[in-house]
């Protein structure tokens, strides 16, 4: 399979002409559906072009995977490498399809997601988006895989629970200072949670994702 069909994936329409798109990545052991209804609550007015892709691998204890877990921080290498690879291909698909380019396209994902997010949008020779969403996650380290944190780098938000047990917050205060330090404008909150999305945040993140985006902006000021 190619293009499209490479992910299964949920797809929500814009309500008239796209302005741009939003795509969301599930955590491990979830599917396409998990994340899906957030594309309403960060684009309540439909200006977007929203879609959930469907990781490609299935692994106990069960759900879609995008890669097999051996050390946090640190991704199995063939799998993730085959994500990656289906993942961008299906992004291509996805701009082509929608019409949306890349650099009007922002990446989110919790977990799992967040870090295919950081990939995708900053791997070496991958395009641009118009901005990420990293929820829970990490800035990977694979063999293979390499980070391009040259200018300009895209707008990023940054969400973690203080009490995640499953990807400790120090993970993301790492990015955070990471991307800091190549200049990347970082919206960065951190919340009495353990491995969760705080709807605080997401309240925060529906404006944000508006701001992206010159056309949506331009709109809500008036």
């Amino acid at each position: 399979m190619s293009g499209l069909d490479s992910l299964a994936y949920r797809l929500r329409p814009a309500a008239a002409d796209a302005a741009g798109a939003l795509v969301l990545f599930h955590g491990r052991g979830a599917d396409e559906n998990d994340l899906f209804p957030l594309l309403d609550f960060l684009d309540p007015e439909r200006r977007l072009v929203g879609a959930a892709p469907r990781g490609p691998l299935s692994l106990p204890p069960g759900g879609a995977h995008w890669y097999v877990v051996r050390e946090i921080g640190f991704p199995d290498e063939e799998t993730f490498a085959t994500s990656y690879e289906l993942a961008g291909g299906w992004l291509a698909a996805f701009a082509e399809q929608t019409g949306v380019p890349p650099e009007q396209t922002v990446l989110g994902g919790f977990s799992q997601g967040a870090v295919m997010t950081y990939a995708l949008s900053l791997g070496r020779g991958r395009p641009r988006p118009a901005g990420l969403i990293a929820l829970s996650g990490f800035i990977p380290t694979v063999e293979g895989f390499e980070l391009d944190l040259s200018a300009p780098l895209p707008p990023t938000a940054i969400g973690h629970g203080t009490y995640d047990p499953v990807i400790s917050v120090d993970w993301s205060r790492r990015a955070k200072q990471q991307l800091d330090e190549a200049g990347a404008d970082v919206l960065y909150r951190e919340y009495p949670l353990p491995h969760a999305i705080d709807p605080r945040y997401l309240s925060e993140l529906s404006s944000w994702v508006a701001s992206v985006f010159p056309r949506m902006r331009a709109s809500t000021a008036e």
